[in-house]
């Protein structure tokens, strides 16, 4: 692409706004930056688009929304007139321009003859995928960027079974959406002529009450949350993302009576003012909440994303009298182990039960797996498998799922959705801290009886940012050497196989036998360590990083953190 030519196109067409044209004659001058704003168009993956929020080819905005949304109608269109009368319905969270992307994203399809269904309010992602499932729609789509820097938008599509797309429909869309090379080739429609036309709905609050609904269904022992609803103290911050009403509501409908909201947060704001990187996963986000829980003598301190499909938490240690944080394999592993245990316990674990998780989360997933009989699957990196494997089981019946999860806070106890819920995860973690309070313990006195159960599992993740155009070449160089390069060992540990997932091998490195890993083609190296350890790498699907983690087993805490300090040590030391 001509970057140059590109840019005086958008700055003298009127094709565009003149808020867009002030925007980018206010940077004329500035070479670097009009080459990262126009030297590609915004790239469709398979998670949808993802982009900071601008002008340009390279940039979140009505246009760009509006031509990816253009090759969407085109693959919906090539699916027959079903797929067209059936819809798409579309949700949105607090970010910035939300209300913009989305009438792009509704008009684009209505100007195509496609119904659409809109949210009236800000809706997580796990109730759009439930919508997309009760409505049965052909699709879905969330304006979110979820727990990305506040420059940030994006744009994620759901297809009919309420999961992110998958093959085949994932890379048809990005086929659509590549051929749609020119803005001219791109439909819109007036939002009035839409709705007298019945092809931009508003969704009914029937759909929310049947997301609260299931909610509430997912309580293994209601009765344990009514004995202890007023002795836990619950302080949630929703990071002035989406996640305020339904977490609020789900804590009133269960019964919990002691819940304190972060005020200066609870406000919906897509400048994220007192948080700029809205992630659980940062430490920074959770200033306030933390010292609001020392104030009201907190048990658990709750965090959600943006578009709350993940969710954060911090426990008072008694003993300590300290806020300690957990990881998002930590909190999925308490969430995992009270549903298998108490529904083995009750006896409605159901048959030919399966536990569904990402391979670069926890190995504690394959010890709780094994001591319930449970079926383990790992699957790549990003919810949409573990929902593709759901599809799997309901098509064939050849297991019922109980659970899934993900390292980056993410995981899904119910089958009503099929993408990651935070407000789910609330439920179920509120209750397991009831269930051992009525112990006389706590959440974090909970993780330890399941480290001396299973062993001292520890996991860790780093990332390098690498942005622009020299960042993407050099994140492709670091994993071409990676992939070159075929180690050892890493310090002590010996790397038993190596799994490359983008050409799918798995080298025993004693025997040098190659197999096939059995999973689909993914830019993804993954080291087996002795001693259960293991360390991968892949380049993020959603942001300019490349992504580290690390896994290892211990005999305490202790030496569990010294194990993991020692091997991401090494690793990142052999890929700097």
């Amino acid at each position: 692409m001509d970057f140059r030519a590109e840019y005086e196109k958008w700055c003298t067409d009127p094709y565009f706004d003149e808020a867009t044209k002030a925007e980018l004659k206010a940077i004329a001058g500035d070479d670097k930056e009009i080459e990262d704003r126009f030297y590609r168009t915004l790239e469709f993956g398979t998670a949808g688009l993802r982009g900071v929020i601008g002008a340009g080819t390279n940039r979140m905005n009505i246009y760009t929304v509006r031509q990816a949304t253009q090759g969407l109608a085109n693959y919906i269109l090539s699916q027959g007139e079903d797929a067209v009368k059936r819809g798409v319905a579309i949700a949105h969270d607090s970010r910035n321009m939300h209300d913009e992307f989305t009438d792009a994203t509704a008009l684009c399809l209505a100007a195509n003859g496609i119904k659409t269904y809109v949210f009236p309010q800000l809706a997580p992602v796990p109730e759009l995928s439930y919508a997309v499932r009760t409505l049965g729609t052909i699709a879905g789509v969330v304006i979110t960027a979820s727990h990305n820097p506040r420059e940030y938008n994006g744009y994620k599509v759901y297809w009919e079974d309420g999961a992110q797309v998958t093959p085949p429909h994932d890379t048809s869309i990005m086929a659509e959406v590549a051929k749609v090379t020119s803005f001219d080739q791109v439909k819109t429609m007036d939002k009035a002529a839409a709705i007298e036309a019945g092809l931009y709905n508003v969704i009914s609050d029937e759909v929310e009450e049947g997301y609260f609904g299931e909610l509430r269904k997912l309580s293994i022992h209601p009765e344990i949350i009514k004995a202890m609803a007023k002795d836990i103290k619950i302080v949630y911050t929703p990071l002035h993302g989406t996640g305020l009403r339904p977490v609020q509501r789900v804590l009133k409908d269960m019964g919990f009576e002691n819940v304190y909201i972060e005020p200066s947060q609870a406000v919906p704001d897509g400048n994220f003012p007192t948080c700029p990187y809205p992630n659980p996963e940062n430490p920074d986000a959770w200033k306030l909440a933390l010292e609001l829980a020392k104030e009201k003598d907190a048990d658990i301190v709750l965090a959600t994303d943006p578009d709350a499909d993940r969710l954060g938490v911090y426990c008072k240690d008694t003993k300590t009298g300290e806020y300690v944080t957990f990881t998002g394999n930590m909190s999925a592993m308490l969430i995992g182990e009270y549903i298998l245990s108490q529904k083995s316990a009750n006896g409605t674990l159901p048959e030919n039960p399966a536990f569904v998780e990402s391979i670069v989360s926890t190995d504690m997933g394959k010890a709780i797996a094994a001591a319930y009989g449970v079926k383990h699957i790992e699957v790549l990196t990003g919810f949409k498998y573990i929902g593709e494997q759901m599809l799997k089981f309901e098509k064939t019946g050849c297991n019922n799922y109980v659970f899934g999860m993900e390292e980056s806070y993410g995981c899904l106890p119910g089958t009503y959705a099929r993408d990651k819920d935070a407000p789910a995860a609330v439920c179920m973690l509120c209750e397991v801290a009831a269930f051992y309070k009525s112990q006389g313990k706590t959440l974090w006195d909970g993780m330890i009886d399941m480290y001396e159960k299973y062993g001292y599992y520890r996991e860790g993740i780093s990332t390098m940012t690498l942005k622009g155009i020299d960042g993407a070449a050099q994140i492709n160089e670091i994993m071409t050497k990676a992939r070159a390069a075929e180690p050892k060992k890493f310090g002590d540990y010996q790397v038993i196989a190596i799994r490359d997932y983008k050409n799918d091998t798995r080298k025993d490195m004693t025997t040098g036998k190659v197999e096939p890993t059995g999973l689909p083609s993914s830019n993804v190296l993954y080291y087996e360590l002795n001693d259960n350890a293991w360390c991968c790498v892949r380049p993020s699907g959603t942001e300019p990083k490349i992504k580290f983690y690390f896994g290892v087993k211990g005999v305490s805490l202790e030496d569990s953190q010294a194990k993991l300090d020692a091997l991401s040590a090494e690793v990142l030391g052999q890929f700097e």
